[in-house]
């Protein structure tokens, strides 16, 4: 167990002891995320490049023998949700962080899975907001713990398509399946190029001497007061426009032929030249071609600012001064459903000193403070500890 992880189990042990006064049966962790290209092409059955991250979420949990389900989230302060199984769940509007865990316990009942009740504590080390998918390694690990306290395995993407319909259906965000996908089937050092529409996963090694920076703009996000939507209901007004399934479907040729108002027309466009991105951005980093796969990140960047429009100020400027720094070495581009969050950023390992003081003394947050940059490499997916 890495220090960053022995101190979350620690964390989440003292919790649900000082709560429910004994030790839980077991400890779920299930990691965050971070995609290094491929941005929103997964719900339109396209490919993405993302990684398991270090920085995860853990859930701890008791079996009860009854409906009940107590749940306590010590990132908010011990803060406590309670209800039963046996009746329809409905949204906390109160806590709504408890949207997540009871709409994942909707979500396994609604697919056929008998639950127990139970006493759960949670806690996680994933930076709010930044788009590092802490709401997906929440309900991942929800979900495998759930599932193992009613004495059930089931196949971890099976899982995460679960995980994926608690969050479109309870929550309210019609996201795609990548990020509960990594999060349940990521693999040390590894990115994974998944096939959104297959769920086909194609190991991408990456190299001991590569690093993953992520640098945290400071810019909140919040994809479920529409933007995020939206952008869905555009991609999917232009593959109907284009007699398709999808826009994974779709050709630039079709898209110039088909007649559409210039803003849905951008964001097919970003979603049709992301495809061939990420296609491409895998096929370098087999190669351990840092200047293409840099190349590829920065195309992504200003495809995502001008035709998908879903960066800000900040982040811009941000992505700016990274590439800077990194030079031919590599690359960066903002990471995550946008307005807001955090960037990504790939170079070999022997220019992160330089590259973080360069960030450090160049980029402040809207608050007026050092961001915080986390330097990872890929990690292993869902596990029971």
């Amino acid at each position: 167990m890495t220090p960053q992880d022995q101190a979350l189990y620690d964390r989440v042990m003292a919790s649900f002891t000082a709560r429910f006064g004994h030790a839980p049966d077991l400890v779920v962790r299930a990691p965050g995320r971070v995609n290094l290209i491929g941005e929103h092409t997964d719900y339109n059955d396209g490919f993405v490049l993302p990684c398991a991250i270090g920085p995860a979420t853990m859930v701890a949990i008791s079996k009860r023998h009854d409906n009940h389900v107590e749940v306590m989230a010590a990132d908010f302060g011990d803060a406590r949700d309670q209800f039963g199984l046996q009746s329809p769940l409905e949204r906390n509007p109160e806590q709504p962080w408890a949207d997540y865990v009871r709409g994942m316990m909707c979500a396994l009942q609604n697919a056929g899975y008998a639950l127990s009740g139970a006493k759960i504590a949670i806690a996680g080390n994933l930076p709010k907001g930044a788009g590092l998918s802490s709401s997906a390694a929440l309900e991942v690990a929800l979900g495998k713990a759930m599932l193992a306290c009613a004495d059930i395995d089931i196949d971890n993407t099976r899982l995460a398509q679960i995980a994926q319909l608690a969050e479109c259906d309870f929550v309210g965000t019609k996201c795609g399946i990548m990020d509960p996908l990594i999060s349940a089937q990521g693999k040390a050092g590894h990115a994974l190029l998944i096939d959104c529409r297959s769920l086909g996963l194609t190991d991408a090694p990456v190299p001991d001497d590569v690093a993953i920076m992520i640098v945290h703009s400071g810019v909140t996000r919040g994809l479920v007061d529409g933007h995020y939507n939206a952008r869905r209901r555009q991609c999917e007004a232009a593959a109907t426009a284009m007699s398709v399934a999808a826009l994974r479907d779709a050709t630039l040729d079709m898209l110039e032929a088909a007649g559409l108002d210039p803003v849905t027309k951008m964001r097919a466009r970003h979603v049709l030249t992301e495809n061939q991105r990420t296609l491409d951005a895998a096929d370098a980093l087999a190669k351990s071609d840092l200047a293409a796969f840099g190349m590829l990140m920065a195309q992504s960047h200003l495809s995502m600012r001008d035709d998908f429009e879903i960066t800000v100020p900040p982040i811009d400027a941000l992505v700016a001064m990274l590439q800077k720094a990194i030079g031919a070495q590599g690359g960066a581009r903002m990471t995550g459903g946008g307005f807001g969050g955090a960037c990504v950023a790939v170079m070999p390992r022997a220019k992160v000193a330089d590259v973080q003081a360069a960030i450090t003394a160049q980029y402040r947050t809207p608050d007026g403070d050092i961001p915080i940059i986390m330097v990872e490499h890929p990690g292993p997916g869902v596990a029971i500890l």
